[in-house]
C-alpha cells in the first residue's frame, strides 16, 4: 500500500513538473505581447505626451499586468528621488529583481537592456526610433515563442508524465 502511494506521488510530481514547464511555454508569448504593448505606450508617452521618463514608466506599470507591472514600477521608483538613477541603471536594477518572475528569455532581456541605454539620453525622435527597433525585435521573438509553444507545450506535459512513470518503474 505504501509503495503504491509512493508511486502515485512520483507520477503526480512528474506530471505537475511537466505541466509547469508547459505553462512557461504558454506564458512566454503572452509576456512578450505585454512587453510590446508597454513599449508602444512608452513610445506614445515620450513622443506625444512629453511625459518625463519616470512618470511614463510609472503610468505604464500601473496599466500593465504582473509580472511586468512590478518591473516598470520598480524602474520608475529607481529613477525618482531619492535614488535618481539613470534609465539604464534603473532598468538594470529592476531586471535583477523582477525578470526571473516572467517567462522571458535572455533574448528579450538583452533587447530591453539595449533599449534602456538610449532611454533618457537622446531626443524624442531618436528614442522613438530605438523603441521601434526594440518592438520589431520583440515581435520576431514573439513569433519564435509561439512556434516553441506549439512544438514543446504538449511534449512537456507528456514528458513529465512519462518521466514520472519511468522513475516509478526504475525504483520498483
Amino acid at each position: 500500500m505504501l509503495k503504491l502511494l509512493g508511486a502515485v506521488l512520483i507520477v503526480l510530481a512528474g506530471t505537475l513538473a511537466g505541466f509547469k514547464r508547459a505553462a512557461q511555454y504558454a506564458d512566454r508569448p503572452r509576456h512578450i505581447r505585454g512587453l510590446i504593448a508597454a513599449l508602444q505606450r512608452l513610445e506614445t508617452e515620450i513622443q506625444y505626451g512629453y511625459t518625463p521618463l519616470p512618470e511614463a514608466l510609472r503610468r505604464i506599470g500601473i496599466q500593465s499586468k504582473e509580472p511586468l507591472r512590478a518591473f516598470f514600477l520598480t524602474a520608475a521608483e529607481e529613477m525618482s528621488p531619492p535614488h535618481n538613477c539613470s534609465a539604464e541603471e534603473a532598468v538594470q536594477r529592476s531586471m535583477e529583481i523582477h525578470w526571473s518572475s516572467a517567462s522571458l528569455k535572455g533574448t528579450e532581456k538583452e533587447i530591453f537592456r539595449q533599449l534602456s541605454c538610449t532611454l533618457g539620453t537622446s531626443d524624442r525622435s531618436n528614442q522613438s526610433t530605438h523603441i521601434a527597433l526594440a518592438l520589431q525585435q520583440l515581435k520576431q521573438e514573439e513569433t519564435a515563442a509561439r512556434e516553441d509553444q506549439g512544438k514543446y507545450e504538449k511534449v512537456s506535459k507528456s514528458l513529465g508524465l512519462l518521466l514520472g512513470a519511468l522513475i516509478v518503474i526504475l525504483i520498483f
